[in-house]
Formats: C-alpha cells, structure tokens, sequence
C-alpha cells in the first residue's frame, strides 16, 4: 500500500517590488494531502485551479522532495529510502515521451532494463512477454518512429512495466488518441489491477475515463485536498437534489407551464429546464410518482420518464465553479 500523510511543498520565490528591491516570498504548491493507494486498485487524481497535482505526483515517484510530511511504499518510507522505492513504481505517460524513436521496441525495453539492472536471461523473456501482452512482439525490431500513436502508447505500457513494479502512475496515457485504441488501452489498465495486482494512480483531463476506470478519486484544488470518495459518493455529495427526464405525446409549451405549476405545488423549489426531448425536472422531492401522476391526471401518454444519474464530470464541474467563488 502507498499511503501519504499531511504531505506538503513550499517553493521561496524572488518577487520584484521595483527596479531596484525584491522581496522573497513562499509559495504552497501542495498543503497537507493525504492519500492512500492498495493493490489491485484504481485510483484517480484531479486538480482544478493549478491544484498541485503535478508537484504531488513528482514527489510520490521521488523526483521532488516534500518540505513537510511523510509516504511509504508497502512500509518503506520514501523520504529515507528513495532508491529503495524506485524500484517498486515506474511511470507510463500520455503523448510521445519516454521512447526513444530511433531505436526499436526491444532496443527502448532493452535500454530501460539495463537501467534498472535486470538480469539479461530475466529481462530477454519480460521483454518478449510484455510485447506480446501489448500486441508489438511481430513488430518488436521496427524502429519506433515508423509507429502509430496507438502503437507507441502500448510500448508506453510495456516500458512502465518493465521492472516488474507494485505501483504504476499514469499520466494521462490516452491523450490524443482515438476511441478504439483509447478503449483497448482502458482494458490492458484494467487488466493491470485486476488481474495482476497492480496499483495504479491516474490523472487524465478526461472525466468519462476516469469514471470509467477509478475506482476511488481524490480531487485537488490549490494544493489542499477539496473532496475524496468513490464517483457515487462524489455525485451524491454535490447533487442532494433528485432529477427526472420527462416527455410526452404533443409536449409544447402549454404542457410545460402546466407541469410547472404543478410542480411548484408539490415543491416551490422545483425547477425545470428544457432538453433535446422533454424537460429536466429537479427537486428535494420525489418525482417518479409526482410525474406519473401528472400525466394521469393530465391524460398524457408518456414517452420518456426517467431518474438522470449526475456524471462526474457534473460533479467536478459543479465543484470547480464553486472553488473559484
């Protein structure tokens, strides 16, 4: 288990007050975040508002060191023991970084290996296990410029994979790619926790992907800690109020204003909003029976009535808005 406590980064920076004078000033980039990441996990990173997501993801992979706190790696603590830890995480990340285009496949895992002292026998079969776990071993001796962007994130993958690690941080590893290769990747990172232990942190400025993927999420916002749970609790936390879509045969404007002044007889907080088919009805009540009802007594055929489940990009959106207030 990685677990963080009460980690925090301050940066003393020079600020100009004239010509002449400067004043130095400190700067919070990350104040008191706490985390916790288990094995087979999933687990996501969000900022909004220059949250600090970069310089905390810096020191969980020991790059940068924390000015206050503490994180250990399956009890070994970080701080003290870096090199230690290093061998326990590797990093896969988004775009086209990380490979080196002249050199083949095997040569870019050839090259890694040797950085993290692999025994030639042991690292010649990860090497060709991993190339075919990601589809590349037929093509394992093209040079990597002649790659498509989906072919050279799944390398990605393979060399974050190379020295066998507990715990893998993915920094956006779909962007820019497209939707069938993004879906096959979503599979392989699935597969990474679920089948062979992996934890796994991700930050991705796709919402739909980490909803999809994440099992837990912890959101950041101008270095502190804003709100922590699983997508359900996160929703559940923003959105108290409940919504239903509603549409019937011959739905126009009378019909509309007729349901609103039902509604503000059943809520005088109710609220509707138009959609592509029907309205948005919100309120603290419930609406299932209420617009069932109403069309009862109405003589309306129903065509559409449903409870609409808040996403998490709803939710972070809702968030960020009120962050910025």
């Amino acid at each position: 288990m990685i677990s963080v406590t009460n980690l925090s980064k301050t940066y003393e920076v020079k600020r100009r007050d004239n010509f002449w004078t400067f004043h130095k000033e400190k700067i919070h980039a990350v104040k008191n975040v706490s985390m916790r990441i288990e094995k087979g996990e999933i687990i996501g990173l969000l900022g909004i508002n220059g949250a600090g997501k970069t310089t905390t993801i810096k020191m969980l992979t020991t790059l940068l060191e924390p000015t206050a706190g503490s994180y250990s790696f399956d009890g070994i603590d970080a701080v003290e023991y870096p090199q230690k830890v290093k061998k326990e995480i590797n990093m896969i990340a988004g775009g086209e970084r990380m490979l080196y285009w002249r050199l083949s496949a095997y040569e870019n895992l050839w090259y890694y290996g040797q950085l993290y002292g692999i025994q030639n026998t042991v690292l010649k079969e990860r090497i060709q296990s991993l190339l075919q776990m990601v589809g590349l071993w037929e093509k394992a001796n093209l040079p990597v410029e002649s790659y498509s962007k989906g072919m050279k994130q799944r390398l990605q993958i393979a060399r974050g994979l190379i020295n066998n690690p507990n715990y893998v941080f993915m920094d956006e590893p779909t962007i820019g790619l497209d939707a069938v290769i993004t879906s096959e990747l979503h599979q392989q990172v699935k597969e990474l926790a679920r089948k062979q232990e992996k934890g796994i942190l991700l930050t991705s400025h796709y919402l739909a992907e980490v909803e999809e993927l994440c099992d837990y999420i912890y959101l950041l916002s101008n270095g502190e800690m804003l709100i922590e749970g699983t997508k359900k609790e996160l929703t559940d936390y923003v959105f108290t109020r409940k919504q239903c879509a509603f549409s019937v045969k011959g739905m126009d404007k009378q019909v509309e204003e007729k349901l609103f002044a039902a509604l503000r007889e059943y809520d005088t907080e109710g609220e509707i909003s138009e959609m592509d088919k029907g309205v948005l009805v919100t309120s603290e009540r419930e609406l299932t029976a209420f617009l069932a009802d109403f069309a009862l007594r109405e003589g309306y055929v129903i065509q559409e009535l449903y409870q609409k489940e808040p996403s998490l990009e709803d939710a972070i959106m809702k968030l960020s808005k009120e962050a910025k207030q």
